[in-house]
């Protein structure tokens, strides 16, 4: 019998506005992020755009999917607002390493399969495939999740269409809105737990994107030469900006600093609002989580 007594949740940030108003939900949009171990929410304000809440959470001993499941159900349970039905919308990310982006010119919805089948094993008992388009840039990011997982999401808010996306996809989203002024070549690198997510985008154009996992310190910045290395990119001059689990008296950090010349914290989506009471986070965590409002 699996063992799942023990996995258990535990929060690990949470930062609410003042002007968080629960008889309004009809009017804010419910984003929520989930990977392997975690999972985050945030609440933004549809008339305004502004962030109003924001809670992340560590899914700990958990080993399987449906131990994972079960830790979210016993979330989800106790969350006096998670099991509101009536929100404006609902958008839910998704963490995971398959998937693939087809121009959008050439995807055919009937090869969504073949397209992953490129990078990676589909398990058809427990995954199915779920596809995004871009609009603006003209792609389509075909990946694949936990049917089970989506579909639970999906039935305990039967009267809503949920948007269902990648994290890459938010990523995306939010990097190619974030600076309106880039013309050159700039590296986007998102540190999250265990992974490295990396971008190329020059004029607003995504040129490149895949994620690493990453086992020891040195590994950041291996998977980053290897991309300097495939685009002909300066170290001492290339523009790198980071976000994510990071800061800047981080080991890390100095790792990033001995080989980058030219590297800089980025900062929240500018097509979001954010009151004094998200003064106590830094600006380049959780991009992922706040760009998934910004997926239509």
């Amino acid at each position: 019998m699996e063992a799942i007594h023990s996995a258990t949740y535990k929060l690990v940030k949470r930062i609410k506005d003042s002007k968080f108003d629960v008889d309004e939900l009809h009017h804010y949009c419910l984003s929520m992020q989930i990977g392997i171990r975690d999972f985050q929410m945030s609440i933004t304000d549809t008339r305004t755009d502004t962030c109003l809440l924001l809670e992340d959470y560590i899914l700990q001993d958990v080993k399987t999917i449906n131990a994972r499941l079960q830790v979210l159900a016993k979330l989800f349970e106790n969350h006096h607002l998670l099991m509101a039905g009536f929100w404006s919308s609902i958008k839910l990310s998704l963490k995971s390493h398959k998937f693939s982006l087809i121009p959008a010119t050439h995807f055919v919805e009937d090869s969504v399969r073949d397209y992953l089948m490129l990078n990676c094993t589909i398990n058809d008992s427990v995954e199915s495939e779920y596809t995004y388009k871009h609009t603006s840039s003209n792609v389509v990011n075909a990946f694949a999740a936990d049917k089970r997982l989506v579909s639970w999401i999906n039935s305990l808010y039967p009267n809503k269409e949920i948007e269902v996306i990648h994290q890459g996809s938010a990523l995306i989203e939010g990097i190619l809105k974030y600076n309106t002024e880039a013309e050159s070549k700039i590296v986007y690198c998102i540190l999250d737990r265990g992974i490295m997510h990396v971008f190329v985008s020059e004029n607003h154009k995504l040129h490149y994107y895949n994620q690493f996992s990453i086992k020891e310190a040195k590994d950041y910045v291996k998977y980053v030469m290897l991309v300097f290395k495939e685009f002909n990119l300066n170290q001492r001059t290339q523009k790198v900006m980071l976000w994510g689990n990071i800061s800047k008296g981080s080991d890390h950090y100095k790792l990033f600093s001995k080989y980058i010349g030219n590297i800089s914290f980025g900062k929240r989506p500018a097509n979001l609002k954010f009151n004094y009471h998200f003064d106590e986070l830094a600006d380049h965590q959780y991009f992922d989580l706040l760009s998934v409002y910004l997926c239509d």
